[in-house]
């Protein structure tokens, strides 16, 4: 899906190879690093090899994009924006920690929401992990809805977590819950 996306603030677009050191100063960071699914990247060699392995991800399908974030008037990534292609369509959004509480991911994430909606994707999921409530805030700014909890061993950094599964169905079929996750981890409802 070649595209470019212009906000308000921001231009959306493809990630492509020479972001690698941009994408360093992303996911290097400890503390953005947090609630990842990986380790924080320690050396540029290493931001090439996992720039190339999402960039092939595209190519196969396996993701349905990859965008790097921009400020408005800016080619520099400052963060990211991605859409898995497997039967979740899963939604994962990031920024440098500088760009963080200015609204930034839920613009870029609204941006990609409406994108795909004219692309014709049925539905999208996110999830986060209960210590991390802002990132549930953006999933429910974009129109997400919340649908469960779930318990995870959450590899490879092997630390237990309860992940908040939002959907937002994008072709009017409310009813519709992805259940991935309900089927394969403990899982409860919460009173949000």
């Amino acid at each position: 899906m070649s595209h470019d996306i212009r906000t308000e603030r921001l231009h959306l677009r493809p990630f492509a190879e020479q972001d690698a050191k941009a994408l360093l100063d992303i996911l290097g960071d400890t503390e953005v690093n947090t609630f990842l699914p990986m380790f924080p990247l320690k050396h540029l060699e290493e931001a090439e090899a996992y720039l190339h392995k999402k960039l092939a991800a595209l190519r196969s399908g396996e993701s349905l994009l990859y965008d790097a974030v921009c400020m408005k008037g800016s080619d520099v990534p400052v963060g990211y924006v991605h859409v898995s292609g497997a039967g979740s369509h899963d939604l994962g959004y990031g920024l440098r920690k500088a760009f963080w509480h200015r609204g930034l991911c839920t613009e870029a994430c609204q941006a990609i929401i409406d994108r795909l909606r004219r692309d014709g994707l049925p539905y999208v999921t996110a999830t986060h992990d209960v210590n991390n409530p802002r990132s549930g805030n953006v999933m429910q700014a974009i129109g997400m809805k919340y649908r469960y909890s779930y318990r995870e061993l959450w590899l490879p950094k092997n630390i237990p977590v309860v992940f908040r599964m939002y959907q937002l169905n994008l072709d009017g079929q409310e009813e519709r819950i992805y259940d991935e996750y309900r089927n394969k981890y403990p899982h409860f409802i919460e009173e949000l």
